[in-house]
């Protein structure tokens, strides 16, 4: 998935970035409401981990205006204030899914990734095409009952193509899935990724490429 965090405390926004890359998912980072708010603007989010407490611009605008822009993300509000009536006010603005701070890393892992699957059409929590068995909660693939080692986005582009259910998928669409808004559209990192991703996965190929349009598992 494409998550945004949007969070003043550095530490706090690096260290919860690093927990959703563990999970395979592109993060990108905003500290201030006002970067917030632009980089809704520029790419498409799956789930925007949202500060309620944000300099520049307030959480609660940032909420309301993502919502008012009808944008797809989903709206995880993190905030020091734990009353009942704090929550629901959050929830009132649009808020999908309200967290207190300090929190546990593992449940804000689980909610991004249950806010994110109400972004697409229900899936089966472990995918299966052509031989390959993904499970995304164990970041786990096997091919025909081989356990097959993957990197970080070597999983995430296998996901996104497995998701596609036969599909074309084109370079663009798994760049903005699998990668942050620091990479480069013009390095091949999606081909060099997928070149890794066939390697790994071993004869007879099963990652085609479609010239012009992109790849996908038939």
């Amino acid at each position: 998935m494409r998550v945004l965090v949007a969070e003043d405390e550095r530490l706090l926004a690096d260290a919860i970035a690093e927990w959703l890359r563990d999970g395979a998912h592109a993060v990108d980072l905003a500290h201030d409401g006002a970067a917030a708010l632009e980089r809704v603007t520029v790419n498409d989010y799956d789930v925007v981990v949202l500060d309620r407490d944000l300099p520049l611009v307030h959480g609660d605008d940032v909420c309301r205006e993502i919502v008012r822009g009808g944008s797809a993300a989903r709206i995880l509000m993190l905030t020091a204030a734990a009353e009942v009536t704090d929550r629901v006010d959050g929830l009132g603005l649009g808020a999908d899914d309200y967290l207190t701070k300090p929190f546990a890393f593992p449940e804000l892992a689980a909610r991004v990734q249950a806010l994110g699957r109400r972004c697409r059409p229900a899936a089966p929590p472990t995918l299966h095409r052509a031989g390959i068995t993904l499970d995304p909660a164990r970041r786990e693939v096997f091919r025909d009952g081989r356990y097959v080692p993957l990197a970080r986005k070597e999983f995430a582009v296998l996901a996104e193509l497995l998701r596609a259910e036969g599909a074309v998928v084109s370079a663009e669409q798994l760049l903005e899935k699998a990668w942050d808004e620091h990479a480069d559209p013009f390095t091949g990192a999606v081909r060099l990724t997928v070149l890794k991703l066939r390697r790994k996965l071993a004869d007879p190929p099963v990652v085609e490429t479609v010239k012009g349009a992109g790849y996908r598992i038939p």
